[in-house]
């Protein structure tokens, strides 16, 4: 199975998955680029994947659907996505035979109430949860959720190829090097990325070990972190989740 980013918006990344003649995308939020894909490889569409209900995410529906009236799946929870045919959850399997794959969903709520990730190893598409060296906004989610759905997916394997659905990449790096400016491997990421860039490359996928180390929502129990937390609002205990909520409503205000 080959994993195609489609470029959509001014930032947004639509994985399009491809085996055979066939393609899934994940998080369409734009018919336009899957279209356009799909007839330049002669490709048919066998499905769909949504991880929350936010237009950029899911925009794309309807007009892919009616076009080829395929499954769509997404949350059962929370805010509906639109054109939604199969509500999924946590611990349900997607497969999806066309394309030889299978997934774990993944209830990964904070930034949406609902929001899903879908796990086949070791690809984990987690839409606007978790970002390189960032992680996403709370809009009808929760802090606490946001905390715990992080902590979650940072026990899946270090091999893990995480990918997220926006390039936010060079900017979440800036942050962390904020957070945390004595940090080598923070500084090693940024000269990375920014070659990648410059060569009009993305920065996802990234392997979760790698992220572990640079990403400030992951490394709440670290002293710099910590210390980061108390400059910029944490009172009190410095428990987890109480650095991650510093640190992220720092981020807001960056």
């Amino acid at each position: 199975m080959d994993i195609i980013p489609l470029h959509a918006f001014s930032d947004n990344f639509i994985w399009l998955l491809r085996a055979g003649r066939y393609a899934v995308v994940v998080d369409p939020g734009d018919a336009a680029p899957v279209q356009a894909c799909l007839a330049a490889e002669g490709l048919q569409l066998a499905a769909i994947l949504t991880t929350h209900h936010h237009d950029d995410h899911a925009g794309g529906v309807a007009a892919l659907t009616a076009a080829a009236p395929v499954p769509v799946y997404g949350p059962r929870d929370g805010l509906p996505v639109a054109g939604l045919t199969h509500p999924v959850g946590e611990g349900d399997v997607v497969t999806i035979p066309e394309i030889n794959a299978t997934f774990e969903v993944l209830h990964v709520p904070g930034h949406t109430a609902g929001h899903l990730a879908y796990y086949a190893a070791p690809a984990l598409f987690c839409g606007d949860t978790l970002f390189a060296s960032g992680c996403g906004r709370v809009f009808d989610g929760t802090l606490a959720q946001l905390f715990a759905s992080l902590a979650r997916i940072a026990e899946l394997p270090d091999d893990t190829q995480v990918y997220c659905a926006h390039e936010y990449t060079l900017s979440n790096l800036k942050f962390a090097a904020a957070v945390e400016p004595d940090n080598p491997a923070i500084a090693a990421r940024v000269t990375e990325c920014q070659a990648l860039r410059a060569r009009d490359l993305p920065t996802v996928p990234f392997r979760l070990g790698g992220e572990r180390l640079v990403n400030p929502f992951l490394r709440s129990r670290e002293p710099a972190v910590i210390a980061a937390a108390r400059a910029h609002g944490l009172e009190g205990d410095a428990t987890p989740a109480a650095v991650f909520a510093a640190i992220r409503g720092w981020k807001n205000r960056f």
